[in-house]
């Protein structure tokens, strides 16, 4: 037989009402406590009736989430990090893909396919921040990515100019000199690649080089390889190129092993994301890793707190980053 509320919470130490808190993820907890609560929860396998709790409440218990891409890695993994960590919540979510579009981006936002969520989590490529603040759903809204509406709405992000300057400075510090940025998208808005662009032109400024960028339409396999040909064929001095997505450095990867060139000896190769594939690159590829299980994290406790007090004022969330040197690039 299963274990009921209260069991739980005896074993927890805290009242009824905070575990029905955590369960719901309907009012503001202490991290210490919830994360207390949810280890008893796990160990007793409480499990609630979903259903009857979100009919009490008002609530579908569903949560949309909005990507660009489902088949990119990187939004793939972060899809599957919320799905596991909305579980806690006794969410289920919803997954939808834009493509970039902004008139899909609009749709799903003006809640035509998600009028019976609870709230959402996207993020957009296609729509300005003005664009973010406008729309008849009152559903909450969650925010990942660059684009932050203006501080109006909860926003989960990574610094990525910070994180584009530490890969640069690391680039620098393996003796590279002509260092080319592949993943400039000046028809995007979300200014993801902008910020990267900054942080690229940042670290060389400080050291003196000059900074060599090549546009791609997508952060795919295939334009970081038609990238890394152009650079080629057009007789491009570059000892180092940094992809602004793994997907962009493994196919500039595969195009200059092509052409016999040794990696990370006459060129290093670095990319953005740590996605699974990277790792196991041959050569393995330097990359900046994002804490996707803190992006998740963060972007749903944003929005069960945004749930609990629809007039709180909006938070900007900054997850942590780290750089993984590996063989693609050569040691330090």
């Amino acid at each position: 037989m299963s274990a009921n509320l209260r069991q739980v919470a005896e074993r927890a130490g805290v009242s009824v009402r905070t575990v029905s808190n955590v369960v719901s993820g309907f009012a503001l907890v202490a991290p210490e406590t919830r994360e207390r609560v949810q280890r008893v929860i796990d160990e007793l396998g409480y499990r609630p009736n979903a259903a009857a709790r979100h009919l009490r409440g008002g609530r579908s218990g569903l949560v949309a989430l909005v990507l660009p891409e489902i088949s990119s890695p990187y939004f793939g993994e972060l899809a599957g990090h919320l799905a596991d960590q909305a579980e806690a919540y006794a969410w289920t979510l919803l997954v939808q893909q834009t493509g970039g579009d902004a008139a899909r981006e609009r749709e799903l936002l003006d809640g035509v396919r998600a009028q019976t969520v609870d709230g959402l989590i996207m993020s957009p490529w296609g729509l300005s921040p003005a664009d973010l603040t406008r729309r008849p759903d009152s559903a909450p809204l969650v925010l990942l990515g660059e684009q932050d509406a203006g501080g109006l709405l909860d926003h989960v992000a990574l610094d990525n100019e910070t994180a584009a300057a530490d890969l640069t400075h690391h680039l620098i510090k393996t003796g590279r000199r002509h260092i080319a940025a592949i993943g400039l998208q000046p028809h995007l808005v979300n200014g993801t690649a902008a910020r990267r662009a900054a942080g690229y032109r940042r670290a060389l400024a400080e050291s003196g080089l000059p900074a060599r960028e090549i546009p791609v339409d997508r952060l795919h396999r295939a334009d970081g390889a038609a990238a890394m040909t152009h650079l080629l064929d057009n007789g491009a001095e570059v000892d180092a190129v940094f992809c602004f997505s793994d997907q962009l450095a493994l196919g500039a990867l595969h195009v200059a092993l092509d052409r016999g060139l040794r990696v990370p000896g006459d060129l290093a190769v670095a990319g953005f994301d740590d996605i699974e594939d990277g790792r196991y690159a041959n050569p393995a590829l330097t990359t900046i890793a994002p804490d996707k299980p803190a992006i998740a994290r963060a972007a749903l406790t944003c929005l069960a707190d945004r749930l609990a007090d629809r007039n709180a004022h909006p938070r900007r969330v900054v997850v942590p980053h780290r750089l993984e040197v590996r063989a693609s690039t050569g040691r330090r």
